[in-house]
């Protein structure tokens, strides 16, 4: 991992309150989906920096592109870099998703909510992607989604596919998958676990916990797991150090 401060490319409000944010790094060809970047305020009183995940990776350009969510104070004042400003960062962070030895396999991407983001970066190194989304109301990403793999998707409110979440896309459209990759709330991947284990399909999860130091020195984003873990040696991982992205039976959702 390095730290770095990074030149802002661009930056755009592609939906209320979701930004799309590209900066250029040194680290963009280690960089593998499904892991992220510790971003830093310039305001000092906001010590913790905050985790986004990794939407898109170009290693020939040398940049990285974040799709997030304005939550709070941090993420508010990222919304207001623009190009040629610098963001202090830290990454790449914690383990990614198994691309390599899926890369010919049919993948589902399942995602929910702001989990969509990072599912794109696994599309683009995939030969057979396709994508099970779900969005509240206002959609985003879709052109991108649609240009990386076949789409099938959901919104709450019925303004766009069909209307409910993403597990009545999964139960209404068949779908055939060798792999599951999913993001999303924690509810969702409680659901596309059962959904794996029912039919067999191996599954893997990324979690999304509130972080802190974001290396797994403060022991502040645990999650429960299946089997003793071999640092903590208690039934309990690190969502930055040990994931984000975990087997969907390693860890306890209940």
């Amino acid at each position: 991992m390095i730290k770095e401060n990074a030149v802002v490319i661009s930056q755009e409000k592609i939906a209320s309150g979701i930004y799309s944010l590209v900066l250029g790094v040194t680290f963009a060809e280690e960089a593998v989906p499904g892991q992220f970047v510790s971003v830093y305020c310039r305001d000092a009183s906001r010590l913790m920096p905050r985790p986004i995940s990794l939407c898109e990776i170009f290693p020939d350009r040398g940049a990285v592109r974040l799709v997030y969510r304005v939550a709070g104070a941090g993420t508010e004042e990222f919304s207001r870099l623009h190009s040629g400003e610098t963001a202090e960062i830290m990454g790449p962070l914690g383990n990614g998703f198994p691309i390599e030895e899926n890369r010919d396999k049919k993948v589902l991407l399942i995602g929910g909510g702001i989990g969509i983001p990072p599912l794109l970066a696994c599309a683009e190194k995939l030969s057979h992607p396709v994508f099970a989304v779900g969005y509240r109301s206002e959609t985003y990403l879709l052109a991108d989604l649609k240009k990386a793999g076949q789409v099938h998707a959901a919104t709450e409110d019925g303004s766009y596919g069909i209307c409910g979440n993403v597990m009545d896309v999964i139960c209404s459209v068949p779908l055939e998958a060798d792999v599951i990759f999913a993001c999303g709330p924690k509810p969702m991947l409680k659901a596309v676990k059962a959904y794996a284990e029912k039919n067999a399909i191996e599954c893997w999860i990324s979690m999304e916990e509130r972080m802190a130091c974001g290396i797994g020195a403060c022991l502040g984003c645990v999650c429960k797991t299946t089997e003793i873990n071999s640092h903590s040696m208690v039934r309990n991982a690190r969502v930055c150090k040990d994931g984000p992205v975990f087997k969907a039976g390693e860890v306890d959702l209940s």
